[in-house]
């Protein structure tokens, strides 16, 4: 795992552009810790910088930037192709063929290029990674991403400079970057607690989305990625060419796939571990694991005091199974809220998924015995495993009895009653509601369900259920929600029913804007390389291709991968409710954490700093600090854009 950076434009000496470059590169030094490479071409105006994290091939032959045999090209790369050695010798057997100078992957991608071409190499890989890659010959500047998203690349011009890296810091680091704050970025970040794709905090910067390329040049300057991958489409064939086999084929199918997909990712020249909640998805990768090596495979797990948050007692029950070298650390609250200080820097753009402070603090326990870890995200988005997609199938079939005109006409007519009126009337009644409704501000919940009766279809159910801030418009001053898959539909993908449809939409936004980012990020700023096994495209390929019932069964997802683990795990030890990776936040700013609260959220400093409506932030502190009402998640996604601007 690497960081890379760059930049294109007018041309430049070499001696000022590796100044540049040092700098840009200097910012991603925890992604890159062991060695650093720069090259540049004067007159073309490009330069390429590289920071190595080695984990395959530590030898000089490694060495980045790497040109092709032919010299036609020059490449940064971010990552790791696990199917690179197949792709070696269907290589040998070509025309064009070279002796190999080491046994990196880098090495194997650009003998791909020069063969088949960028796009068509692309096709053929098995892996995750971002690059940016030079021709010399046609002097065009392509980057390309990962199917999923597994690996950052940020980009845009500024004024006459292309700049491009695998984090926002390393642009920043350019004396070209100008780039003002979004403030329609900012709305996105209220509602969803992450900046989705391809919007950055930034103006006129933007990540590449995932399974894309996107070439440029200097007298090019339309930037228009183009889809070697795309994740709707797979939705789309999946659900139209289902898995035509038994539910225990398709389990037999799976446990092959994941077989290989595993084993591919244990190949490294550094030590090696994994993730180990005790979950399912984490312990069937660790089962897949131990059972391809002799050695007790290295596991980690972090565990926390506090009732509901702890997860290392299940987690050392499936290593003690499974023989594993297992470590765990139990952390207090101090030690988990100074992490907090942190955030700014290891995310670079604001950040407000909470449960970013355990995934840093498993990465930190890691990072002290391996180089790479293996971690078990994907199965809750590939295989139905969140509780939200049962109990939006429910609302969905529910609210589906009532005419959408009619749901519509409720909806406008409650809301037409303003939330303290609706207060008032119902204090009336207080002994005849429900409890849902007897405390607290009962019109508030009578508008959010106002609101849900209205919906129109399973993507706006899906919308509903994972935001935050809604509207968020009405936080952030002088913005608009700007367009993104989740609120555009022509972007989203097609699917036959409201779970497959809440699944799709995770796949192509939370998992890679969210899930994918936090890891990322937190591990890599310990230098831990992190790898997905659940994420290999010929899993997620699968998964798709079978029918939601081989997924969910009587109530319970992701069942192919319980039954491919219940070879290796007893029931006992998995079966039970799902928890979340979380710490308790919001009991956290009732106590330790309110002075630090308090100072980002006063209204004097709110109104002087000019990006968000002070009154709605008040109030929700106001009554989460009374105890009347639980607003951690809304309350984070603003204290983290404070922090984050705090350390500008």
């Amino acid at each position: 795992m690497c960081g890379l950076a760059g930049y294109l434009g007018n041309p430049v000496s070499c001696g000022a552009g590796r100044q540049s470059l040092l700098s840009m590169t200097a910012a991603s030094m925890h992604r890159g810790p062991d060695s650093d490479g720069y090259w540049c071409d004067e007159s073309a105006g490009i330069a390429l910088g590289h920071r190595r994290l080695a984990v395959v091939d530590l030898t000089e032959s490694g060495h980045q930037p790497m040109h092709s045999a032919s010299s036609r090209y020059v490449i940064v790369f971010n990552g790791e192709i696990y199917n690179h050695g197949v792709l070696r010798k269907e290589l040998e057997q070509t025309a064009l063929a070279q002796p190999w100078r080491g046994h990196s992957d880098t090495e194997t991608l650009l003998a791909g290029f020069e063969v088949w071409g960028i796009e068509a190499t692309l096709v053929k890989c098995q892996g995750m990674f971002a690059f940016a890659v030079w021709n010399k010959f046609s002097r065009t500047l392509t980057l390309g991403r990962d199917r999923i998203g597994e690996k950052p690349l940020y980009y845009g011009w500024q004024g006459s400079t292309f700049l491009f890296g695998s984090e926002l810091k390393a642009l920043k680091a350019h004396p070209a970057f100008n780039a003002r704050i979004d403030r329609d970025a900012v709305v996105s970040l209220m509602r969803h607690n992450a900046i989705p794709a391809p919007h950055s905090i930034y103006q006129g910067i933007f990540k590449l989305l995932p399974g894309t390329v996107l070439t440029v040049s200097d007298a090019y300057r339309n930037l228009q990625p183009v889809a070697y991958w795309s994740a709707q489409s797979v939705v789309s064939y999946g659900i139209a060419n289902p898995f035509d086999g038994s539910q225990q084929d398709a389990a037999s199918r799976l446990e092959v796939l994941l077989q290989s997909a595993v084993g591919q990712q244990m190949v490294a020249d550094v030590p090696l571990g994994a993730f180990l909640s005790g979950g399912v998805d984490s312990s069937i990768v660790v089962a897949l694991m131990q059972a391809q090596t002799s050695r007790p495979v290295r596991t980690f797990t972090i565990g926390f005091h506090e009732q509901g948050y702890d997860e290392a007692i299940h987690a050392k029950a499936v290593a003690r199974h499974l023989g594993t070298d297992h470590t765990e650390l139990y952390v207090s609250a101090q030690q988990a809220m100074d992490v907090i200080p942190q955030l700014p820097a290891m995310y670079c753009e604001p950040f407000s998924d909470s449960s970013q402070i355990p995934t840093f603090l498993v990465s930190q326990l890691a990072r002290q015995q391996v180089t790479v870890s293996l971690s078990g995200d994907g199965g809750d988005e590939l295989f139905g495993g969140y509780t939200r997609y049962l109990m939006g199938d429910r609302l969905w079939r529910n609210l589906s009895y009532l005419p959408q005109t009619l749901r519509s006409g409720i909806s406008k007519c409650l809301l037409s009653v303003p939330v303290s009126r609706w207060n008032a009337i119902l204090q009336n009644f207080s002994s005849l509601l429900p409890a849902s409704l007897s405390s607290g501000s009962p019109g508030d919940r009578l508008h959010k369900g106002a609101a849900v009766i209205a919906l129109r279809s399973p993507a706006e159910l899906y919308a509903a259920l994972v935001s935050h801030w809604d509207p968020a418009e009405q936080l952030v001053i002088d913005a608009s929600e700007p367009s993104t898959v989740l609120t555009d539909s022509t972007k989203q993908p097609q699917t036959d029913n409201a779970i497959h449809q809440m699944m799709a939409m995770d796949l192509v936004s939370y998992l890679p804007d969210d899930i994918l980012t936090k890891v990322d990020r937190a591990a890599m700023s310990v230098s831990l390389e992190t790898r997905v096994p659940l994420l290999d495209h010929r899993v997620v390929e699968f998964a798709w291709s079978l029918p939601l019932d081989y997924k969910i069964r009587n109530g319970v997802g992701k069942w192919p991968l319980r039954e491919v683990l219940y070879k290796y795990v007893p029931r006992e030890l998995i079966d039970r409710p799902k928890m979340g990776f979380g710490v308790p936040i919001d009991s956290w700013l009732r106590g330790s954490l309110r002075p630090w609260a308090e100072e980002l959220l006063d209204e004097s400093r709110l109104k002087r700093e000019g990006f968000f409506n002070p009154v709605p932030i008040r109030r929700k502190w106001a009554e989460h600090l009374s105890g009347q009402r639980n607003w951690q998640y809304h309350l984070w996604d603003v204290l983290m854009f404070q922090a984050w601007l705090e350390a500008q």
